[in-house]
């Protein structure tokens, strides 16, 4: 057995050691040793999946690889399930992304919970987190897909949740745990579909089955990938079942993070492109795939603009990049939107630590209107968000400009529906720029606009600052790869990716499409700067002279509200009507009738036995002696066998 094979279950063993040893021991430990153990674990398996990389990379090992001889599971008829583990080039991506961008957020965590109670408690979170997300993405089968898919939803209920002591920080974490469980009925009827028309759940043979058989198109498929769907809408916080995802702010800001960089919502897309060979055979479902992505993009887009938590922006920033990251997937570039997925990790990781340095340095402050001018009280804070900035914002030659443009140029040449898609991406964009330059100034630009002046902000600790850095490094350079050499690393999964040289204008096309998508992010920009730097009045005129639209937005479209009226209160009442009324009123309280009937009832008889009365007893007494008399002295046997009861007695 060669080395993959043997280190293979290590990655995500090791995450779940450090869980049991701070979930158990960290109580009792000092909080350096908590520190290191919480650290090791997930350092340990990025070295494992490093080490791979690498032996791929200089042809030592050819992918996809090591599928362990896993042990038995499942064996019921013709239901088999094992837990096999298997790294091929896409889970072999997600695994660095996941265990090295986790890994850096792990160590920002050490400076900024520092002071906090629960501190082995949050590392043992954290490393859970970790541990699920790996197996999420290693799992063969579709069934050890949903373990993993559950379990990064309990941790995150628990990470989002983890100052439970606050309500609004406790019903984030309810919230995020009962709307997933709606996207998560879809994969299950999703898997129920899989059982009952391939047989399998592993992903391979039902891959094998589909290419046996060409003609399978559409139908059954279609169904499948819709269920699918679901699922991958909630845990990926799309519409309409991104909801929960800006409440879960109320987490540390390292979890905000972990959740929406590298690890929880990158797991619907993550499972779209894995089942892909289920999508390429029902272009319904990649239509809905699409739409769904781009509604929810420009969507986002829109509430972000006007968000004043410096957290909120970036949530509603989250929720629309996973809308390009669907429309890659909708349009079938899959390697487009897994390249979009691993630089989105790169800068929107930074962009969350970065904001909490920020608040960090101003004792808890969230409120954009609250800040100005940490440019110089904050200088390597500023300098790495703004390599982000400009990442996400899209400009050349930061990561985000890349892979966003992969997946407009995809959505560009996939037909007359697809340059209708192009054009809500490219607009998209331009919202995309503008509000997170609008960030941009009203953090760092000016002056404080905070009743103290902002006379205790501060730089954060190196142990914040260095995971800034190396961020900032991937959000500079992480797209110079290309979608190219990208695209050709994962066609054994995902299949080819087009060339733009054979593609209908060539590559002047491409080039043109990139002018474009530039030329949109300076406008952005340049409004941004125009509202915010060199007029900051002019956008409180702007919303007193178009109240009804930004009171639109500011309320987010009243989307909780509806919510609220539609689902959430006829459930509740009809919970409590059935709780109070059929529970506690007819079933316990019926019971509890009944069995007060019957101790009233056998009271009263005891009552009038134990009258107290010597005639009473007296006449009990003979009654009972009458009673025995006539039982001894009647012919039951005969009478009992008139009426067809007979007696065997044993040995007669």
């Amino acid at each position: 057995m060669n080395e993959p094979v043997l280190l293979q279950p290590l990655i995500p063993l090791l995450p779940f050691l450090g869980f049991l040893a701070n979930g158990l021991l960290g109580r009792r430990l000092p909080k350096a040793l908590t520190s290191i153990i919480a650290l090791c674990a997930p350092l340990a398996s990025f070295l494992i999946v490093l080490r791979a990389a690498y032996m791929v990379w200089s042809g030592a090992l050819a992918l996809p690889a090591i599928e362990l001889d896993a042990p038995h599971w499942i064996w019921v008829g013709s239901l088999h399930v094992d837990f096999n583990f298997a790294v091929d080039q896409l889970s072999l991506v997600m695994l660095l992304v996941v265990t090295g961008v986790g890994f850096l957020i792990h160590v920002y965590s050490v400076g900024y919970m520092a002071d906090e109670e629960g501190y082995a408690r949050y590392f043992s979170y954290l490393n859970l987190f970790l541990f699920f997300m790996t197996v999420l993405v290693m799992a063969g089968n579709a069934l050890l897909m949903f373990v993993g898919w559950e379990g990064v939803g309990l941790a995150s209920y628990l990470l989002i949740g983890f100052w439970f002591q606050k309500t609004s920080a406790a019903d984030a974490g309810k919230k995020a745990f009962v709307v997933n469980r709606i996207g998560d009925f879809g994969f299950l009827i999703g898997m129920f579909l899989l059982l009952a028309n391939f047989g399998t759940l592993t992903f391979s043979e039902i891959a094998a089955k589909l290419n046996a058989n060409p003609d399978w198109n559409g139908g059954i498929l279609t169904a499948i990938a819709l269920c699918l769907l679901l699922g991958a809408t909630g845990k990926s916080a799309q519409l309409p079942l991104y909801i929960w995802l800006p409440d879960a702010m109320e987490g540390p800001t390292p979890v905000s993070a972990l959740i929406h960089a590298a690890t929880m919502v990158t797991a619907g897309v993550y499972m779209i492109a894995r089942t892909h060979f289920l999508y390429d055979r029902s272009p319904f479902a990649l239509s809905v795939v699409a739409i769904v992505g781009t509604a929810t993009a420009i969507f986002a887009a829109t509430i972000a603009l006007v968000q004043t938590d410096i957290k909120r922006v970036l949530a509603y920033s989250t929720v629309s990049q996973l809308g390009y990251m669907f429309l890659g997937c909708g349009v079938a570039a899959y390697s487009a939107a897994i390249f979009h997925l691993m630089t989105h990790a790169f800068f929107k990781a930074l962009l969350f630590l970065a904001a909490g340095s920020v608040i960090h340095g101003l004792g808890g402050e969230q409120d954009l209107r609250k800040m100005g001018g940490l440019r110089k009280s904050m200088p390597i804070t500023f300098w790495t968000m703004t390599a982000a900035v400009f990442a996400i914002g899209g400009f050349f030659p930061f990561a985000g400009f890349f892979s966003k443009d992969a997946i407009l140029y995809e959505a560009f040449q996939h037909g007359a529906s697809g340059k209708f898609l192009w054009f809500i991406g490219l607009f998209t964009a331009l919202l995309t720029s503008f509000y997170m330059f609008r960030l941009w100034y009203l953090a760092f630009f000016g002056e404080s606009r905070s009743e103290d002046h902002h006379t205790h902000a501060h730089e954060s600790s190196w142990i914040m600052l260095a995971p800034l850095a190396i961020l900032a490094l991937l959000s500079i350079g992480g797209g110079w790869i290309g979608i190219d050499r990208f695209g050709a690393f994962l066609a054994p999964v995902l299949g080819p990716v087009g060339d733009p040289a054979t593609a209908p204008g060539g590559k002047q096309l491409d080039v043109l499409l990139s002018v474009v998508a530039v030329a949109v992010a300076l406008l952005g920009w340049f409004v941004a700067d125009r509202l915010y730097r060199q007029r900051p009045d002019t956008p409180a005129k702007l919303a007193a002279a178009f109240p009804a639209g930004y009171k639109v937005l500011v309320h987010k479209y009243w989307v909780d509200e509806i919510y609220g009226a539609v689902l959430v209160k006829p459930v509740l009442a009809l919970s409590k009507f059935l709780l109070e009324w059929v529970v506690d009123v007819a079933i316990l309280g019926g019971l509890a009738w009944i069995l007060g009937g019957i101790a009233n009832f056998g009271g009263a008889i005891l009552q009038r036995w134990q009258s107290g009365n010597l005639r009473s007893y007296a006449a009990w007494l003979a009654a009972g002696a009458a009673a025995l008399l006539l039982f001894v002295l009647l012919p039951w046997t005969t009478l009992l066998a008139n009426l067809g009861i007979h007696f065997h007695v044993a040995g007669h």
